[in-house]
């Protein structure tokens, strides 16, 4: 089987599932934690594929990462993959849930990279031209300095790009003079 084949149904089960149980907004929050525990520790993966630690202990792993005390869900979820020994697309399967569930939801990822640390009435105009621009969405927001930007701002939702940059201006001149040439 293709490895994102197994990830994606389980995650369409254990979404399914969620919603039948009004949870499915707590295990979406879990498998966040989850995705930034295997982000922030690349031994999880390690340790998940690993045959010779012991089921009981990957269980401890998987629900230490999804957070202080993971719902009956995910802990249902947890024993399921550890019994058909699908732990080795933990990772995998959190990021599909946590796709499914922004999709059926309607929530774009935004990430808005500045050329220094903005205040935050400035960031909040900046939230408030992308909440303009794409109506009846919800915004899940992260933020980030890249002084290479020399001015001004990038703003990415989901796939969409908005490079209001010094540098980027200056990269479009120059693409602008090579073509006059």
């Amino acid at each position: 089987m293709v490895s994102g084949l197994i990830p994606h149904r389980y995650a369409k089960a254990l979404y399914k599932y969620a919603l039948e149980s009004n949870t499915a907004g707590d295990v979406y929050d879990e498998m966040k934690r989850v995705v930034e525990s295997f982000q922030k520790n690349a031994d999880l993966a390690k340790v998940l594929s690993n045959p010779y630690v012991d089921a009981a202990d990957k269980e401890k792993v998987l629900l230490a990462a999804a957070g202080e005390k993971p719902g009956d869900d995910y802990r249902r979820f947890v024993k399921l993959i550890l019994d058909h020994k699908r732990e080795e697309f933990a990772y995998l399967m959190a990021l599909a849930y946590r796709d499914i569930y922004r999709k059926e939801n309607n929530i774009s990822q935004v990430k808005i990279t500045t050329a220094a640390v903005l205040p935050e009435a400035e960031m909040k105009k900046l939230r408030a031209v992308v909440e303009n621009a794409f109506k009846n969405t919800k915004f899940e927001y992260t933020s980030a300095v890249d002084p290479e930007l020399i001015g001004g701002f990038i703003i990415d939702v989901d796939s969409t790009r908005m490079d209001a940059s010094l540098s980027g201006e200056l990269a479009q001149l120059r693409q602008n003079l090579l073509r006059s040439n």
